[in-house]
């Protein structure tokens, strides 16, 4: 079948809850935000496959799917559709989102691409089956690791209870306000995750409670969500900061702004978002202040996850 021209669209996301843990069987919280990747695609005659972005340029061909580092996430989604493939095709990657910060953009931009060459090859949207593909992608790019949560989120939309070994959902009707601030530095999350096993292999008994802990912690953040309890969801962001302290993911310029943000009347609490050592710091409610002396990122929880749209041959 000949492909379609589509274009496709994914949210970003990011972490409220849970971090670490989820790699471990507990359930965690993740919330798609308003910044997406739009993914555009138009068929060629032949078996090229053109890819523009800001990052770049890049040029293959279907049968060689050359390796290049700054679309490796997107190679990697076009590899494991190419059966279903018989033509190259151009595709253009825009962003709302920096690269350099975690937001889950290497999440979106794989269900954005998964999402436009299922449905250029005719096919239809079966969210179940892109979040298997995308966590099973993005796992294999990072070296085996990655709970699928940010996958979750870009697919779904929402707030969202998400168990990594299972990959249940559970989305949330309530849409809590966030205030995210970018610590300025940000550490590769694979490199954390190593990080942290290697401490846990010194304890690994005290670092199991902490993971129990950090599950128990999200599944009565869930219910107080779940409530638009947001007082005790703030106090529960606050106890899961001072876990991930417990986990040795944090430092002193993301207390800093943890604490900041704690000072702000309007927010409930706040935390480390993401796997820690760096990148943004999240807090519920939306603060008063505007300069915090590092970026403030203007999202919201996005109610909608991928979305497709057919364009005129």
């Amino acid at each position: 079948m000949a492909l379609q021209p589509v274009q496709a669209s994914a949210p970003g996301s990011l972490m409220l809850m849970g971090e670490h843990a989820v790699l471990r069987g507990q359930p965690a919280l993740v919330c798609a935000i308003s910044r997406r990747i739009k993914v555009r695609l138009n068929p060629l005659a032949d078996k090229t496959i053109r890819l523009h972005s800001a990052l770049g340029e890049f040029e293959t061909t279907l049968d060689e799917l050359a390796p290049n580092e700054s679309f490796r996430f997107v190679r990697a989604a076009i590899r494991h559709r190419r059966e279903k493939l018989e033509q190259g095709f151009e595709m253009e990657i825009r962003s709302d989102m920096s690269h350099q910060m975690g937001l889950g953009s290497s999440a979106a931009v794989v269900v954005a691409t998964l999402a436009a060459l299922d449905a250029a090859c005719g096919g239809k949207l079966v969210r179940e089956d892109l979040l298997a593909d995308g966590v099973q992608i993005t796992r294999r790019v990072q070296g085996g690791v990655g709970s699928g949560a940010d996958v979750a989120g870009s697919t779904y939309g929402g707030c969202l209870r998400y168990f990594g070994s299972s990959r249940e959902v559970v989305k949330l009707s309530t849409m809590p306000e966030l205030t995210v601030l970018y610590s300025g530095s940000k550490m590769p999350t694979p490199d954390v995750i190593a990080f942290v096993e290697e401490k846990r292999k010194q304890n690994t008994e005290l670092y199991d409670e902490l993971d129990a802990l950090i599950g128990k912690t999200v599944r009565q953040a869930f219910e107080a969500a779940a409530n638009g309890d947001w007082e005790w969801l703030g106090a529960l962001m606050n106890v899961n900061q001072g876990l991930m302290d417990a986990l040795g993911v944090n430092n002193g310029d993301l207390s800093s702004l943890v604490y900041d943000l704690r000072k702000d009347p309007r927010v409930f609490g706040s935390k480390i978002s993401g796997s820690g050592l760096g990148d943004c710091v999240v807090a519920l409610g939306k603060a008063m202040r505007s300069e915090w002396g590092v970026p403030s990122l203007e999202v919201r929880v996005e109610p909608e996850g991928v979305q497709i749209q057919e364009l005129p041959s």
